[in-house]
């Protein structure tokens, strides 16, 4: 199954900071080329499998493009190049280790349900973004 064409991103539908980072993208994403799948749904859990990824961490945040795919930190850098005003520019900060970058996401993906909460349910997109989500 090739469905990552356009860039996808795989993210925890029920998180309510991730899906505002879904929002935000969707609202920036100049080219509106990039697709969203929760990582709970069939779609989410199949590309998952493709890249050898594990099915139950929810705690990660994927992008794949090009036929890689990146994860945490590296993801959300990746995501910036291609949203619109200054947001590119936060791409420099992939000079910064790795080790420290993802010590920071694992931080704030270890509270994110304590900080911002969660949904019962995955987000249902509108009709008119539903498109760029994955079946």
């Amino acid at each position: 199954m090739k469905m990552e064409k356009q860039p996808v991103i795989l993210f925890d539908g029920i998180c309510n900071f991730c899906n505002s980072a879904v929002n935000f993208t969707i609202k920036r994403n100049k080219k509106a080329n990039i697709r969203f799948a929760p990582l709970q749904s069939e779609a989410g859990q199949k590309l998952l499998q493709q890249y050898n990824l594990p099915a139950y961490d929810m705690q990660s945040f994927v992008f794949i493009e090009n036929g890689t795919a990146y994860k945490q930190s590296t993801a959300a850098l990746k995501v910036c190049r291609h949203l619109r005003g200054i947001w590119p520019l936060c791409y420099g900060l992939i000079i910064v280790p790795r080790f420290i970058r993802d010590g920071i996401y694992n931080w704030i993906a270890k509270n994110r349900y304590k900080w911002f909460g969660k949904k019962e349910t995955c987000m249902i997109p509108t009709p008119e973004l539903k498109a760029r989500f994955l079946n």
